[in-house]
């Protein structure tokens, strides 16, 4: 089930591609969302030397945007919702590396990390894209008083730095700019009191139960990563 805003990105994806004309340099469309809701567009352009692919120049129209959190491209002649090249998923990785990415599964759409559709990556360290830290837009309000200055993350890669904290509401996004000051490794079953309150919480017990519904994989020995963060003032 996608969210109202990835469907809005679907449905932008869909139109670009309804607008060409059926020239056969192009016959894939893709549209990708940035972190203020922004939707950008683009279409491949074949050609035998290695034309761009359909996300790289939606990439391209994204240039002077700020991260990216959501992409999907859709083929012509009924194709619908197609996955990215191998190209694609590396560029998007080492620029927008906490962007998901809209595919087909079983006929079912739904949304995968870029990061798991290319597993054992190439790690490309002279990047240093801008980075997102996605919450349940239950946390707004407490993450924007600062009475939740940590997140508690599993299976889900942080950097120490500049972030979006960006709140997934039913119906939009809201973010608010963070600097992510440290970032702290530890078993599941270490997790203390401190690190709950720090979260808005009272007890270890409590995050953990919290914890569990988040991430039904989780187990007592799991690492996880308890991320501190501020937030720098109040965004949109």
């Amino acid at each position: 089930m996608l969210s109202s805003p990835q469907q809005r990105v679907l449905n932008a994806a869909r139109e670009q591609l309804q607008s060409l004309t059926g020239n056969l340099n192009h016959t894939v469309a893709a549209a990708a969302m940035d972190t203020a809701g922004r939707i950008y567009t683009g279409v491949n352009v074949f050609h035998f030397t290695g034309g761009p692919c359909a996300e790289l120049a939606a990439l391209g129209q994204a240039a002077a945007a700020g991260p990216l959190v959501t992409m999907v491209a859709v083929g012509n002649r009924g194709r619908g919702v197609i996955p990215p090249c191998g190209r694609c998923r590396q560029v998007l990785l080492d620029q927008h590396p906490d962007c998901s990415v809209i595919i087909a599964v079983n006929g079912a759409l739904t949304t995968v990390p870029v990061r798991k559709l290319l597993p054992h990556t190439y790690s490309n360290s002279s990047t240093a894209p801008e980075r997102v830290v996605r919450f349940h837009p239950r946390y707004y309000d407490s993450v924007l008083d600062s009475s939740k200055t940590a997140t508690t993350r599993f299976d889900d890669p942080c950097a120490v730095g500049p972030a979006w904290l960006l709140f997934e509401f039913d119906d939009e996004y809201k973010r608010l700019p963070a600097h992510i000051s440290s970032i702290e490794p530890k078993r599941f079953d270490q997790i203390t009191d401190e690190d709950a309150q720090r979260e808005g919480g009272t007890v270890a017990a409590d995050l953990q139960d919290l914890l569990r519904t988040h991430y039904p994989a989780i187990e007592s020995e799991s690492r996880v990563d308890i991320v501190h963060f501020r937030v720098e003032q109040v965004g949109t």
